[in-house]
């Protein structure tokens, strides 16, 4: 893994950091752990760090960035063993009421399972999943790897509007909406918890790297 990377520009103020290319959990620990220890060289104009599925990308001003010791520094983590880990946090908990109005696709994955409702939830609350990053609209988190018997494809016709907190499938992926947006996921329940909220001194709940399980509760509050 530490050699399987490459390096390449992506406009005068962009680099990405490129691993191997399919969402892989080994994948997404090294490009989650390069972000977070090249953050912690804190060089001079570099804007934002940004981790991906399986890439990195370092956002810096072209004219206060050494643009050498960048390369130089992102070569050298992305080809290092990261240092051992300490103990992971507890998964994040998040309540979720299925079905019904609240999950108006959870029938349709059944279908696709050829399992009952109450399968697909089992299948669905019984995993942990891993934040594998953030992104689409703030908030946002794609998680997996969902249960391949409950991974129904998004649906041919997207919704023009999804409310806060549904909680949707699509294919091996799974999360939360964090605000009324148009979406094509799966919806099979609905969360109180608001995945970004700018009241907090953190808006975003999760972050790359966490990880989640869905508990099957019976409302909202």
């Amino acid at each position: 893994m530490a050699d399987d990377f490459r390096i390449v520009p992506a406009g005068d103020a962009v680099v990405v950091v490129s691993f191997a290319e399919r969402i892989d959990l080994v994948v997404n620990q090294h490009a989650v752990e390069l972000a977070e220890r090249f953050r912690n060289v804190s060089l001079t104009g570099v804007r934002d760090v940004v981790s991906t599925f399986r890439s990195v990308a370092v956002y810096f001003d072209p004219l206060r960035t050494d643009y050498q010791r960048m390369l130089d520094e992102l070569r050298r983590l992305a080809s290092s063993e990261p240092p051992a880990q300490s103990a992971a946090r507890a998964p994040i908990e998040i309540p979720v009421k299925y079905g019904g109005e609240f999950g108006p696709d959870l029938a349709d994955v059944a279908r696709f399972a050829k399992a009952s409702e109450q399968d697909v939830v089992r299948m669905h609350s019984g995993a942990t999943y891993r934040v594998f990053m953030l992104g689409f609209v703030p908030g946002f988190a794609y998680m997996g790897t969902v249960d391949q018997r409950i991974a129904a494809p998004r649906r041919t016709n997207p919704r023009t509007s999804v409310p806060t907190g549904s909680v949707g499938i699509a294919g091996p992926q799974t999360g939360i909406y964090p605000s009324e947006i148009p979406g094509g996921w799966q919806l099979i329940g609905r969360t109180a918890i608001r995945p970004f909220d700018l009241s907090r001194a953190n808006a975003c709940l999760f972050n790359p790297g966490d990880t989640v399980r869905f508990v099957a509760v019976e409302g909202l509050s």
